[in-house]
């Protein structure tokens, strides 16, 4: 008896060192950002515009802005948690050729970009970045784009601007119940420092919303993308389920392919 209750201590004391350590190291297991030289040189084979905007806070956020000749509006683009614009090429190409121009942006501690992390700065840089497509587009011309991680950026950039259309790629729920999936004997709800609830903010956005996800995704599951499009309110939009699509690649699907030349 008193060996299990050593036992039980221990399981205790374990799991307790276990839940501050994710509380202390989160940003690590969500962000997974990769840096670029200042000195790298983009290459899109097309022409743009490599840019900075300063934060309040001093942060320097670099984004580039792919410009077409004959456009019909811009396409603000927010990526996931890995990588950085560096590796946007096929992104690029994909809105070029629907006609849009494209912001492509990178977060703090991702390519060439500086700042502390967090969710309201993240919040703040998003806005910083649609203030300035609207010094150069009317704001019916700006559709928001967010992909995995991105996703939640951009439904609560659309949540409190007037954007033209929404898209969502490989959406969660929010990231605290996509937290709970992936750690489930984790107190997710209290540990958690970056909340973007995706399901609140589609309560509010006003344009029309295009969901796409993968129904092998085993990164965020399609359940979730399926009750975050039952939470929008109205008809104004679209669920496209990619057969056979992961968490990657949905552009080489035929679905995919249906669904942003609708969307875009």
């Amino acid at each position: 008896m008193r060996r299990l209750k050593k036992i039980g201590i221990g399981l205790v004391i374990l799991y307790a060192l276990l839940v501050i350590l994710a509380y202390k190291f989160q940003e690590k297991l969500i962000f997974l950002p990769s840096k670029m030289p200042m000195n790298h040189e983009y290459d899109f084979c097309q022409d743009f515009e490599e840019f900075n905007l300063k934060a309040e806070d001093g942060a320097v956020l670099n984004a580039v802005h792919i410009k077409q000749d004959s456009t019909r509006g811009v396409v603000l683009y927010f990526h996931g948690n890995s990588g950085n614009i560096s590796h946007l090429v096929h992104v690029a190409n994909l809105i070029s050729r629907r006609g849009y121009d494209a912001i492509m942006v990178d977060y703090r501690t991702y390519g060439k970009s500086k700042g502390k992390m967090s969710e309201e700065a993240l919040k703040q840089d998003a806005q910083l970045f649609y203030n300035h497509a609207l010094t150069k587009y009317d704001e019916d011309e700006i559709v928001l784009y967010g992909r995995s991680f991105g996703t939640g950026i951009a439904a609560g950039l659309a949540a409190v601007n007037s954007p033209q259309k929404l898209l969502l790629e490989s959406p969660y729920y929010s990231a605290v119940a996509l937290g709970q999936h992936r750690f489930p004997i984790l107190p997710i709800n209290w540990l958690s420092n970056y909340r973007f609830p995706s399901n609140e903010y589609v309560k509010d956005v006003k344009c029309p919303i295009y969901i796409f996800h993968g129904d092998e995704d085993s990164v965020i599951p399609i359940e979730q993308a399926k009750r975050l499009f039952e939470e929008i309110p109205g008809a104004h939009k679209e669920f496209y389920e990619v057969k056979g699509a992961g968490h990657n690649y949905l552009q080489d699907f035929n679905e995919f392919k249906i669904g942003i030349n609708k969307a875009l």
